[in-house]
């Protein structure tokens, strides 16, 4: 059975995507590419069908990520067939909690970076979009130090999947 994750910023286009395509690898490197699978979504996406931000997509490609997206809005159908909601900030992990059709649903939300120790109490990715480079560099740091948390709690999810 195929675990489901979805990462959700605002608009799709820089943040989440992020965070899908390095996740993904992660995945892949872990060799669970066959049993778990990565999506992004947005909460506001207003222009469903853009490509990532193409400042997204320099920083992707320069740090070895793949890098081909089409950005879409998250809908509250989808929790039924999701095992982990990411979310990039807490404004979108309360809309999340509140698109949410059940408490199980709202459970399986949580902020990436609460996957990251070293994070403390600053569980925000922030928004690089009015930012200039420096801002999505540092949003893929943040998106990096988490990973190998999410994953680690993703491994853990699978085994006790396993009877």
């Amino acid at each position: 059975m195929t675990y489901r994750v979805c990462f959700v910023c605002t608009g799709n286009t820089c943040r989440s995507p992020m965070a899908e395509h390095v996740f993904r690898r992660r995945v892949e490197e872990a060799g669970l590419g066959a049993v778990v699978r990565v999506e992004s979504a947005g909460t506001r996406c207003r222009n469903e069908n853009d490509a990532a931000d193409p400042r997204t997509v320099a920083v992707l490609d320069e740090n070895g990520y793949t890098s081909a997206h089409t950005a879409r809005r998250f809908r509250a159908s989808w929790f039924a067939d999701l095992d982990l909601v990411i979310a990039l900030d807490e404004g979108h992990l309360r809309r999340l909690r509140e698109l949410a059709r059940t408490p199980e649903e709202a459970a399986r939300t949580r902020l990436l970076r609460s996957y990251d120790p070293a994070a403390g109490d600053a569980l925000d990715v922030p928004d690089p979009y009015y930012g200039g480079r420096s801002e999505y560099e540092e949003c893929l740091e943040m998106v990096e130090a988490a990973s190998g948390g999410l994953l680690a709690a993703v491994r853990r999810a699978l085994e006790e999947r396993t009877p």
